[in-house]
């Protein structure tokens, strides 16, 4: 079974929010986007800067560096000069909190 990371209280994540958390080893970004919760891999595929903190809007999170940006919902890359999806995450809710693990 893969580990399963608390990454906050659903309190506590506000709309429009991000967080970072550690699942096996891997810094991910969880951004609370229309009342979901979505993580992805906090490394942009293009040239390996941090998600955490880049626009987010239209479902997608934009990276500060360069301007790549990824779908929350499937990471997959839809702005140059990132062509490479980032990994995603699963999210749970459960008794108020928010769960990150790995697909």
């Amino acid at each position: 079974m893969s580990e399963r990371v608390l990454a906050g209280q659903v309190a506590e994540l506000a709309e429009g929010s991000q967080t970072e958390v550690n699942v096996g080893g891997v810094s991910v970004v969880v951004v609370n986007y229309e009342g979901q919760f979505y993580a992805l891999r906090n490394n942009c595929t293009h040239k390996d800067f941090p998600l955490l903190g880049g626009d987010v809007s239209d479902g997608k999170i934009t990276c500060d560096k360069h301007g790549g940006k990824f779908e929350l919902t499937t990471g997959k890359a839809r702005a140059l000069p990132a062509v490479k999806a980032v990994k995603i995450y699963k999210t749970e809710m459960e008794d108020g909190a928010v769960y990150v693990s790995e697909l």
